[in-house]
């Protein structure tokens, strides 16, 4: 499978200066191919190809005395930037035709130099190297120093130059793991109850607190959001203020991935399989716990489970977001009233005493085997079907099942059964 590894990247003051113009190089050769394209809609003229977007953004563009510094910069950057922009409109024309799931995707939209993160790809055709004495060689930038915090474990495909909005640089290999990364197999299995006051609570019983990472530092972020309200719009105090900002969040981001990685990790070695409720998390990001939810970071941390599951040989499962995996009792499979969220433990009326999150995470536990796949990738067990109806009846050779209807046993057969509906009815 593909993964990416990120380093730390140091360039030098010229070697800023070249990032900067291969930046600005990219982004104007993607805003005048989305120009373009945006013209011929106008115009009612036919949709530009991939190669003769190619063709009039970059090999003819170089030959006028606007676009000449295009020459500047590694081709490979500026034939990567359309990559983008071809992407990007396949995946806007696949949600509009709603061959493409999840929300609909906007149009591409104009790059900025404002833009606090900017990117530029480079792949084997630009004959990038990382040289033997761990500096990481670019064409037309330079030999650049990267902190290795651990090895590649194949060459890459590609590198990936990144900029974030606190001025720190980074490289990001894509990398194709050819050796069998599979743990040894184990028994336990385990549902996972994402919240707010425990991050997790597992289906054993094990209950992790929410760092709150984001909750932590709003004192400090408070204090720097001041400062730069303070400062005067296009000044250099205010371009500094912005940047002390920016490390700040970069710094709760970071703590938040490692931590979740620590996490995530420790969960798929110690469990065959996993399975986790499909939160809505957009939906709940528009509400008045928008800033908890949001600082919570679920999607990260159940991508991160999904991704190291497909890595290490074990089982991810998403549960249906509809079950009422809380109201829900794990014990006899009633489903009770709705509750407050103040509400943390519940009594069912078969007598059975439920902790809140602990049920759920049972309930996701034994939702998520019940929908487990065989090894071609079918349902186990057969989607519930509705009777026809004129099957008003058991069937004397049908399978009984413990279920029964009020006031007629299950293990009545066929005859019985209309025998009684008969004597209801008179």
């Amino acid at each position: 499978m593909q993964l990416r590894y990120n380093y730390r990247l140091y360039p030098t003051p010229g070697q800023q200066i070249a990032l900067a113009r291969a930046f600005g190089c990219a982004r104007v050769v993607f805003n005048d191919g989305l120009r373009a394209r945006r013209e011929a809609r106008e115009q009612d003229l036919p949709y530009i190809s991939d190669a003769e977007l190619s063709r009039q953004v970059i090999t003819l563009a170089k030959a006028t005395p606007e676009r000449a510094w295009l020459g500047e910069v590694s081709a490979v950057v500026l034939q990567q930037a359309l990559a983008d922009l071809n992407t990007a409109y396949r995946n806007f024309f696949a949600s509009v035709s709603g061959k493409r799931k999840g929300r609909a995707l906007a149009p591409p939209r104009y790059r900025s130099r404002k833009d606090n993160r900017q990117a530029i790809r480079f792949t084997k055709n630009s004959r990038f190297k990382v040289l033997d004495n761990g500096r990481l060689r670019l064409p037309k930038i330079g030999e650049l120093q990267v902190r290795w915090s651990r090895p590649l474990p194949s060459a890459p495909s590609s590198v990936t130059v990144v900029r974030d909005a606190a001025g720190r640089y980074f490289a990001s290999f894509v990398v194709t793991t050819q050796q069998d990364e599979t743990l040894p197999p184990v028994d336990s299995e385990v549902g996972i109850d994402l919240g707010l006051t425990h991050f997790a609570v597992l289906s054993d019983g094990t209950k992790v607190t929410a760092p709150r990472f984001l909750r932590r530092a709003a004192r400090k972020l408070k204090r720097l959001q001041r400062a730069l309200s303070r400062k005067q719009k296009g000044s250099n105090r205010r371009r500094k203020a912005v940047v002390k900002v920016a490390r700040a969040h970069a710094r709760v981001a970071d703590t938040r991935r490692d931590w979740q990685h620590k996490l995530s990790t420790a969960i798929i070695r110690e469990n065959q399989a996993v399975y986790v409720e499909d939160l809505c998390v957009a939906g709940l990001g528009r509400t008045r716990l928008a800033k908890s939810v949001h600082d919570a970071g679920w999607a990260a941390f159940t991508a991160m489970l999904e991704y190291k599951a497909a890595r290490y040989g074990r089982t991810f499962g998403r549960v249906d977001r509809f079950l009422p995996s809380t109201r829900m009792c794990s014990a006899c499979g009633g489903t009770n009233e709705k509750m407050a969220l103040s509400v943390r433990a519940w009594d069912c009326p078969c007598g059975a005493a439920h902790d809140r999150d602990v049920n759920a995470a049972l309930n996701v536990l034994a939702a998520g085997r019940a929908e487990s796949r065989n090894d071609r990738g079918a349902r186990v067990r057969p989607p519930a079907m509705a009777a026809p109806r004129d099957e008003a009846v058991t069937h004397p050779d049908a399978a009984r099942t413990p279920r029964s209807v009020e006031g007629i046993s299950a293990l009545q057969s066929g005859e019985d059964v209309k025998t009684s509906r008969t004597a209801c009815t008179r």
